[in-house]
């Protein structure tokens, strides 16, 4: 009984309602704050990169891909630390302080007013922008991926033997509030970063559109924490991790050191771990590296996957309307139930053998197909922007302009070429400007040909004598200017701006402020056309590469549970998780070593390099057995002879080493292996 408690811990209150331990409340809420905080953080990642940070699409892409990518690989290390020294309740707690802070540090790094000395709304020091930013996001990825393998497992600590259907409920509504929080974030987040925020200038909100996921992940902590007292915390024993990865590395070195060929061949090369190792766990770890033998080639499904956060956003920047990812999570609970209750029962009432493994390989041709319509879309979009590249246009009396000259992507920069006009009327035109449509946004500027200076109001600012304003950006929809001189006359000016355009205003020497209708004497030159690809056309790929997540993810972490033996359920699943971080690698060494001057170009390379890697899957898959671990596992269930196996077997490697040494093969040798051999198969027999 003491043992028990101390196992148990001796200031646990257990706390039952409606049969279910009440300090599983509190580890559900910490999953909802925490995918909360993380999803949303990553909502809008790609485009802090891309608009606030100035990097270009290709680097923010790669920085973002190789956040996923450590998210994935700290799992394991968190697995380690719980299983083998902290336990996983300390692990959870102080990876969440490490969490918050990184989730802190990202929302003060995107206060663009900390460095903006000149008050002019841009950062003077990126530098400091930039680091905060990598250091925030490596403790997100410490901590998120640290806690992912405990949290659940520590879920189901809470839960006694004669409470299993209890159990399983928890991991059905732990699932629900994963996918609640990642559905409201995805919502909420970008709406967050719509709003205008700053001390000196306002600028889209990237410090509130963190600062939520921050807050969430303090609440998260403060929830979880509150329940300590009711928890059941188990105390580490041994990461079977480490044990299995010693056993293999053992095999592979007893292997090495005998090789000759006077050394009997094994049956399969773990069988030489035999010597040091239990039969059964070499059974096991046989169990386990047969499945992943099988992850090899999923990876590649993740390199498309996690391009909904990275080039598919992008991709959505340069669309007409507000749809913004929520699609993923609301397909997700739409199509698990309607593949388990309907599809999956169809299937099988066809007697079609639709096995899990065949499965995954159907999810990986969806997912292949996902990538074929964002191309499709992509060629679209392509034609919707650029479509006209140069244009010519009718100056006003005194500017003298010949034509603008847009150049195509993916330089996407323009210049302006002029004659030589008479004196006092000549305008200097800035040349290869940046030009990229942005999120529901379009690009104006102003042209001032009078002798004397202008203001223009919605950010445009003061403009000189003869002189060109900047671009700048206003909301889609119909924008009125105010244009004033140092007298105090204004002019109103209205138009209507479209989706992802940008256009010149020329207001010609001859305008004369104050009067009626003096807008009428402003010229607009149309540098790029409004797109009208709507961001609806991107849900038949978001709903092709749910379908293909639906029916590859979920039945490839079924298919994992039932392969892995009672024991190394965990293994798996860190190798499950494993295949997420190299796919997001393989992301980054496949834009970089394509270099393809076109975006629907590199979808297709994706969609084909996906399809080559099903074929392998499926081939793969073909020569698969299914086995039944417990069935394996219970064949090792009388242990009677083994010790005194391993010991005969360790004793006959030394003097078959010895014999080695002395270079004695003599027919003595022969006669004393066959009697061991004949050892070996009386043992066999005995066990079966």
């Amino acid at each position: 009984h003491f043992a028990d408690l101390q196992h148990r811990g001796p200031t646990r209150v257990s706390v039952d309602v409606c049969g279910y331990p009440l300090s599983i409340f509190f580890i559900v809420v910490n999953e909802f704050c925490e995918r909360f905080s993380y999803y949303g953080m990553r909502a809008v990642l790609v485009l802090y990169f891309r608009y606030f940070l100035k990097w270009d699409d290709d680097l923010a892409t790669s920085i973002y891909h190789t956040f996923i990518a450590l998210c994935y690989l700290t799992p394991i290390l968190g697995a380690i630390v719980a299983d083998s020294w902290l336990g996983k309740f300390k692990t959870i707690v102080y990876l969440s302080i490490v969490y918050t802070v990184g989730q802190v540090v990202m929302a003060v790094s995107a206060i663009h007013d900390i460095t903006d000395t000149d008050r002019d709304g841009t950062p003077d020091n990126m530098t400091f922008h930039v680091a905060m930013s990598m250091v925030g996001l490596f403790l997100i990825a410490l901590g998120t991926g640290g806690i992912k393998p405990c949290v659940a497992a520590f879920g189901g600590d809470q839960f006694e033997d004669h409470q299993e259907k209890q159990r399983s409920t928890f991991f059905s509504i732990f699932y629900l509030s994963i996918n609640a929080g990642s559905l409201l974030s995805t919502v909420i987040t970008p709406i967050l970063r719509g709003q205008e925020c700053g001390i000196h200038s306002q600028q889209k909100c990237y410090p509130l559109a963190f600062g939520v996921p921050a807050a969430l992940m303090v609440v998260a902590l403060i929830v979880f924490i509150m329940g300590s007292g009711m928890y059941n915390k188990t105390a580490p024993k041994g990461n079977i991790m480490l044990e299995v990865c010693k056993c293999i590395g053992f095999a592979i070195k007893n292997r090495f050191r005998h090789r000759s060929k006077t050394f009997p061949k094994r049956e399969h090369w773990m069988d030489w771990a035999h010597e040091k190792y239990d039969k059964l766990l070499v059974a096991q770890v046989k169990m386990v590296l047969k499945v992943l033998f099988l992850y090899i080639p999923l990876p590649m499904f993740w390199t498309l996957f996690d391009q909904q956060g990275s080039r598919w956003t992008l991709q959505a920047t340069t669309m007409d309307g507000n749809f913004v990812r929520t699609v993923n999570p609301i397909l997700i609970l739409a199509l698990v139930p309607i593949m388990d209750s309907l599809v999956y029962p169809l299937i099988k009432k066809c007697h079609l053998n639709f096995t899990p493994l065949k499965r995954m390989t159907v999810g990986m041709l969806i997912a292949a197909l996902a990538f074929v319509a964002a191309a499709l879309l992509q060629l679209q979009i392509d034609v919707s922007i650029y479509s006209i590249y140069t244009h010519t246009y009718t100056p006003p009396p005194h500017i003298h302009i010949v034509y603008i000259h847009i150049h195509p992507p993916p330089t996407h920069t323009y210049s302006i070429y002029t004659h030589t006009p008479p004196p006092h009327t000549y305008i200097y035109y800035p040349s290869k400007v940046l030009l990229t449509c942005c999120f529901a946004l379009s690009y104006r500027r102003f042209v001032n040909g009078l002798g004397s200076p202008l203001n223009v109001t919605l950010g445009v600012g003061d403009i000189a004598p003869l002189s060109v304003s900047n671009y700048s950006l206003v909301p889609q929809g119909k924008a009125e200017f105010t244009i004033m001189n140092s007298g105090g006359a204004s002019c109103l000016y209205s138009k209507e701006l479209g989706f992802g355009s940008a256009f010149t205003l020329v207001i010609p020497s001859t305008f004369n402020i104050g009067i009626p209708d003096c807008w009428q004497a402003i010229q607009v030159v149309e540098d790029i056309k409004p797109n009208t690809i709507h961001m609806g056309w991107q849900i038949p790929q978001y709903f092709l590469m749910t379908a293909g997540e639906v029916v590859f993810s979920v039945t490839g972490l079924e298919f994992s549970y039932s392969q892995a033996p009672s024991n190394m359920k965990s293994v798996l699943q860190a190798g499950w998780l494993f295949t997420v971080a190299v796919g997001n690698i393989i992301v980054l060494i496949v834009a970089e070593a394509a270099q393809l001057p076109d975006q629907w170009a590199e979808y297709i390379l994706f969609a084909s390099l996906l399809a080559v890697v099903c074929i392998v899957f499926a081939v793969m898959s073909y020569f698969y057995t299914y086995t039944d671990p417990a069935e394996i596992e219970a064949q090792f269930s009388q242990p009677e002879h083994e010790p005194e196996e391993k010991k005969r077997d360790r004793v006959e490697m030394e003097r078959k080493d010895s014999d080695c040494s002395k270079s004695s093969k003599g027919s003595d040798k022969k006669k004393r292996d066959s009697v061991v051999e004949q050892h070996n198969q009386d043992v066999k027999q005995s066990k079966m």
